[in-house]
């Protein structure tokens, strides 16, 4: 285990003591029992044993022996799974199969809102904080007839089968019910962020000639209904997922707007809800998902009710004992994969979900009023699905509040991590540090958290080890790609090395290709090196309406589909992939060197004094620069030390601010072995965050790099200009 990893011990002799004279009659009393019981009756090392052995159990084995593979999971070296029940092979009989096994569960859960105030900041800004009430549930029989009563409805509105149909709409139960709709009925279902730029709304509305959006109400009148103005040649039908209002004036003639319970109730009529349906084929197209696209204009991937179905598949085969006893809390898009997949797998299995939002996730999130409970805590999930960029947000918080704890709290605090990280090594749990320590941590994600999903971009080894201490549950990294559905690897929850992101699902099969230009090949040594290509029944039907892109999937002489994925990455012993750079991430400096942006971005999140960071660096130049957002509390204390006065703007604005955080970032990438010209020689300090609102990042909180040298072009001048 990697010690770097534990926190810095500097402790009273007396206390150190103490604390290990008490953990040491802990162990005697209650491990020598256990330890003998499991000595005698001790399975593989499946889930127990050292990390060491661990590590070293095979994930993955190279099909044909060479060292580029195809790799595949070990129990998926004959056939890569395709579906989960034999028969089960469309996304309605999979929902109509899990309300057939559990019809009166709880499926779909939603806080009703009790009240609304607005609360004046100290800084003057006004923020609208909630106190929300118990979770209310439609089990998984009433989401199965609401969701054909509406795709009934929509059919009576004149929606024929392979007509695309586009949603716009936050994460909410409304949201599953019409996707579920559109799958029994086989309206393709075109998915949109909300938080999509204008141009990029109408863009994707117009490529899927869609004559049917559903869509809030908030989303209708804040970001819809200015497109729908200036582009009504096509649009028929807005169908709006809220109650209330009823009446809609103001819109253009030839649009009709109406409620969902209204269509419901039309589709709900005994002569309509009797009229026949014909249901999808495996190969038609369930979903058409514009991807947010860190580059360019979104891309439609076209995802068949068969690549959902065997994402599926292989997602669910790494999640263990996943059961109808489980509760999932949804908060992230459902118009991104991650999301999708995992609330899908969550059916499949009679799982219920809770519906959630960033806003509303903590206790201490920013629109739960002070006082009043935040999500996690009123559901208490036991999966969730995370990016790291709200694990990363965890973790500083934690890390602030030890700081401030008195010197008592604080040095348990630190015993009590180093101690669970070496036990963790070993492959022993540590219950006493759990409940005595950790409790209060793992409350805050509502207590019974017992899988951590990451994916959409890579979580640091820090954050990792942290989440595995604190929360007391694996994490389990996944990488993926909208364009394989979002399935690739899973890392076996009971292997907590860091750095990697599991071996290959059992629904795909993955290959390295030479980069000759970027120094990665198959024979490098001690691990094979390339581009990542993903092949499987997973692997998506390309881009909507886009020939030049599709130059990046092909098929094999064996008629299976691959995608070219522009990552490189290396196979380790074990079979587990090891995310290492990104082609279109590589620029080459005016002296011919190498730099891989995303790699020092990776390496300079870990300070501290970095809340979030973009590299940047131009072919024609010899040094690279960066934009940074700095932490808040870490740079004004930072400017207290140093008697820089001044407001959060000026500060971030000073010269005097802006060398100090390079001495300090500096200092941090020579200590994780960057070289000199891969460091930032120059930086500018933002003051305001990067959210997916501010179109500077993805809805994942990937860096959309083109956004971002757009808005900061007068600061890139300035730092390269030596103004």
């Amino acid at each position: 285990l990697d010690t770097g990893m534990k926190l810095k011990e500097d402790l009273n002799p007396m206390l150190l003591l103490l604390f290990h004279l008490m953990v040491w009659i802990y162990t005697f009393l209650t491990f020598m029992p256990s330890y003998i019981l499991s000595w005698v009756s001790r399975p593989d090392v499946g889930c127990c044993g050292s990390e060491e052995e661990r590590a070293k159990k095979m994930k993955a084995h190279s099909v044909l022996g060479c060292p580029e593979g195809p790799y595949r999971a070990v129990s998926a070296t004959k056939r890569l799974a395709t579906s989960l029940h034999p028969g089960v092979d469309t996304l309605d009989k999979m929902f109509e199969d899990a309300a057939m096994r559990f019809p009166h569960r709880d499926c779909l859960g939603t806080r009703e809102v009790i009240s609304e105030e607005d609360e004046q900041q100290s800084n003057g800004k006004v923020f609208k904080k909630v106190v929300l009430g118990e979770y209310c549930w439609l089990s998984y029989a009433e989401i199965l007839t609401a969701a054909s009563q509406l795709g009934s409805g929509l059919a009576l509105l004149g929606q024929q089968p392979k007509n695309n149909v586009a949603i716009f709409c936050e994460t909410r139960a409304e949201w599953i019910i019409a996707a579920q709709a559109c799958f029994m009925y086989n309206f393709p279902l075109v998915t949109l962020y909300s938080t999509l730029g204008g141009p990029a709304i109408a863009h994707g509305l117009n490529e899927t000639q869609v004559t049917l959006v559903i869509t809030s109400r908030e989303l209708l009148e804040t970001r819809l209904k200015v497109r729908i103005h200036s582009n009504t040649q096509i649009l028929q039908h807005i169908i709006v997922v809220d109650n209330t209002p009823t009446s809609w004036p103001g819109y253009p003639r030839g649009i009709s707007v109406h409620n969902m319970a209204a269509v419901q109730k039309l589709g709900a009529r005994p002569e309509n809800a009797a009229r026949e349906r014909k249901p999808a084929l495996p190969s038609d197209i369930a979903v058409i998902m514009y991807t947010s696209g860190s580059t360019g204009i979104p891309k439609g991937v076209m995802i068949s009710h068969s690549n959902i179905i065997a994402c599926i598949t292989g997602m669910a085969e790494r999640i263990p004992n996943l059961c109808e006893e489980d509760t999932y809390i949804g908060y992230l898009p459902l118009a991104h994969v991650l999301e999708l997949s995992a609330e899908l797998v969550c059916f499949s299995h009679g799982c219920r979900i809770g519906y959630s939002s960033p806003q509303t996730l903590a206790d201490q999130s920013t629109k739960i009023k002070k006082g009043s409970k935040g999500d996690a805590s009123a559901l208490q999930p036991t999966l969730m699905a995370a990016v790291p960029e709200i694990m990363d947000r965890i973790y500083k918080n934690v890390m602030t509040k030890v700081e401030e704890m008195n010197c008592v709290q604080r040095t348990l605090f630190i015993l009590a991590y180093n101690y669970k990280l070496e036990q963790l090594a070993k492959g022993y749990s540590t219950p006493l540090c759990d409940k005595l320590v950790f409790r209060k941590i793992r409350s805050l994600l509502g207590g019974r958290t017992r899988v951590l999903l990451s994916g959409g971009a890579p979580l640091s080894a820090t954050t990792q080890r942290f989440m595995n201490v604190c929360l007391c549950c694996p994490v389990g990294q996944g990488y993926g790609l909208t364009e394989t559905c979002g399935a690739g690897t899973i890392s076996e929850l009971w292997d907590y090395s860091t750095g990697r992101v599991g071996g290959p699902l059992v629904c795909c099969e993955i290959k390295l290709k030479d980069w000759v230009e970027g120094g990665y090949r198959r024979t490098d040594k001690p691990h094979p090196r390339g581009e990542i290509l993903i092949g499987g029944p997973n692997v998506t039907m390309g881009y909507y309406k886009n020939e030049v892109k599709n130059q990046d999937f092909f098929v094999d002489e064996n008629g299976q589909r691959w995608f070219c994925t522009g990552d490189i990455g290396e196979f380790q012993e074990d079979g587990c992939l090891k995310i290492i750079d990104r082609k279109k991430d590589l620029v080459k400096l005016q002296a011919g060197e190498y730099v891989s942006l995303g790699k020092v971005e990776a390496v300079l999140k870990n300070c501290p004094l970095v809340e979030n960071i973009c590299a940047y660096a131009n072919s024609d130049e010899t040094y690279v620069i960066g934009f940074v957002v700095p932490n808040q509390k870490q740079l004004l204390a930072l400017a207290d030390q140093y008697g820089i006065r001044g407001t959060w703007e000026e500060l971030c604005e000073s010269k005097a601010m802006e060398e100090l955080v390079l001495k300090i970032i500096t200092e941090a990438a020579l200590a994780a072995q960057l070289e000199r010209f891969e460091i930032p020689l120059k930086i500018c300090l933002s003051p305001d965050p990067w959210t997916p609102e501010t179109g500077l990042v993805t809805d994942a909180f990937k860096l959309k790099r083109k956004e971002l040298k757009t808005h900061y072009q007068d600061d890139i001048e300035r730092m390269y200009g030596g103004k």
